[in-house]
């Protein structure tokens, strides 16, 4: 756990910002090389900023009553963590059709090229949850587990859980599946990146069915408090209507160019 990166009086840089800053910036210059327009950058900073904006609110639905019903104003403390992917996507492709729709741009084709792309700047933004402490993993006394120092969120919950003493220097070991989902994003970006390089199409939905099920997966390992609904945390319940609408998209993607 490194949740800070630079502290020097005036300049306080969390880890977690700087590496959501590196898969924006990154994402942003291969949508740029991969397109061949230099234009991209106000539609990726429009995705960026509702995509922070949709997982910041999510979360805050999710953990109100636990974490702001007391302590409204930590709303905006985004740079402690505290954001639910699903929220932001859902917000950023509302976004993105909005934006194709005003710009008259075919929709198909450059949802391809962002969905090849996501799965880069989130795994960066997972390796940022990791430094941070956030979205850890069960208890577990595999190898590959780790502990968190004090004052983490796995520390915090298990002794409010009475699993260790408040004055516990570290928290019980629990699976790392921030990094567990970062390696699994990357291999997903590669594969992902080939199927676009290759044929220009279909990756929005491979997107969506492969994230479907990465997630619904991981879900199973995860150890922060989640919302349930019915068996399934609210993410799996998402993840339903993810792995549907993926492959809606890829029959429409081929009714579409059938039919042209």
């Amino acid at each position: 756990m490194f949740p800070t990166l630079l502290d020097i009086g005036f300049l306080h840089l969390r880890t977690y910002g700087a590496c959501m800053a590196v898969g924006v910036l990154l994402c942003w210059t291969l949508a740029e090389k991969l397109s061949g327009r230099k234009d991209m950058g106000n539609l990726l900073m429009g995705l960026t900023i509702s995509g922070i904006i949709g997982s910041r609110a999510a979360y805050v639905i999710e953990h109100w009553k636990s974490e702001f019903a007391s302590r409204p104003l930590d709303i905006v403390r985004i740079d402690q963590g505290g954001l639910m992917f699903y929220g932001g996507l859902i917000l950023a492709v509302i976004v993105f059709f909005a934006w194709c729709i005003a710009k008259k741009e075919r929709p198909l084709a450059l949802a391809d090229l962002i969905a090849t792309l996501v799965p880069l700047g989130h795994a960066c933004g997972r390796i940022g949850c990791f430094f941070y402490g956030c979205c850890y993993g069960r208890l577990s006394d595999s190898a590959l587990a780790v502990s968190f120092p004090m004052h983490s969120p796995a520390w915090y919950e298990q002794v409010s859980s009475g699993l260790i003493a408040p004055d516990a220097a570290r928290s019980l070991p629990v699976l790392p599946t921030q990094l567990f989902e970062a390696a699994a994003l990357l291999v997903f970006f590669a594969v992902l990146l080939w199927v676009y390089l290759r044929w220009r199409r279909h990756t929005a939905g491979l997107y969506m069915i492969g994230y479907g099920v990465l997630r619904f997966g991981l879900e199973y390992l995860r150890g922060d408090p989640r919302a349930a609904v019915g068996p399934f945390s609210i993410s799996q319940t998402i993840s339903f209507a993810t792995i549907a609408l993926g492959a809606a998209f890829i029959a429409y993607g081929k009714f579409a160019r059938h039919n042209r």
